[in-house]
């Protein structure tokens, strides 16, 4: 069985709500569950929150909840604990997933095709867990005590483009992990890890209203508007 759990609690510091902010005219967190929905490869999925709007919104985009403890509701709460959580009380309930999809409703720019290519990293081309990525060819820096100094490169030789090698930025939109590993190592990446890359204008995360705005803007510039068909408006 492969389930996808998306984590959705209800503090949020950036942007108030974030979760059910409106995205497309529809609820934030709406967009995820019908990408999940919509994904050949995902057989059920679930919210974990504490929050009971987000509960009732989940549920009205037709996703199952898990209800969250708050102790593992936190700011500083890993997602894994969320998701160990979720895997438990699945079992209560006589369902024994066997890879966990974990889909994070702050990148809505996914497509379901993305989630089953991800998910197929595990089931056909055998890797232990696998994470979507973006490549990026940027030269990074860091200030200290010093000044400036550069991260992965050298400014006196400086590469070209084609020269470099491929990089890939982790966009958190996607993670796939076999449910063993996970609770064996208490990460949602192991073992042998697949990337599938995903383009970077559908790779944005929202943690502050400028984000919100941006990612709405590319949503609309792509023709995301399709996707929300079948969700209520809000």
């Amino acid at each position: 069985m492969i389930t996808a759990i998306v984590p959705a609690r209800g503090g949020s510091k950036g942007i108030p709500r974030k979760n059910v902010a409106s995205f497309l005219g529809a609820p934030l967190i709406a967009h995820t569950i019908e990408q999940s929905l919509e994904s050949d490869r995902v057989d059920a999925t679930y919210v974990s929150t504490d929050d009971d709007e987000i509960a009732a919104t989940s549920r009205e985009a037709g996703a199952d909840v898990i209800e969250r403890p708050a102790e593992i509701a936190g700011d500083r709460s890993p997602t894994e604990a969320a998701l160990l959580h979720a895997v438990e009380e699945l079992r209560t309930r006589g369902e024994a997933p066997e890879i966990v999809v974990l889909l994070q409703c702050t990148s809505p720019l996914r497509r379901p095709g993305d989630i089953d290519e991800a998910v197929s990293l595990l089931t056909e081309a055998g890797y232990d867990s696998a994470l979507s990525a973006c490549e990026d060819h940027a030269f990074f820096w860091r200030e200290g005590d010093d000044g400036a100094a550069p991260i992965n490169y050298d400014p006196a030789d400086r590469p070209m483009r084609q020269e470099m090698e491929t990089r890939y930025r982790e966009n958190g939109s996607i993670y796939a992990v076999r449910t063993d590993l996970l609770e064996r190592e208490g990460c949602r990446l192991g073992g042998e890890i697949g990337i599938h890359e995903m383009p970077r204008h559908r790779s944005g995360e929202i943690d502050t209203p400028e984000d919100l705005e941006r990612l709405e803007a590319i949503a609309r510039a792509r023709e995301f508007e399709h996707l929300a068909g079948g969700i209520a408006p809000r």
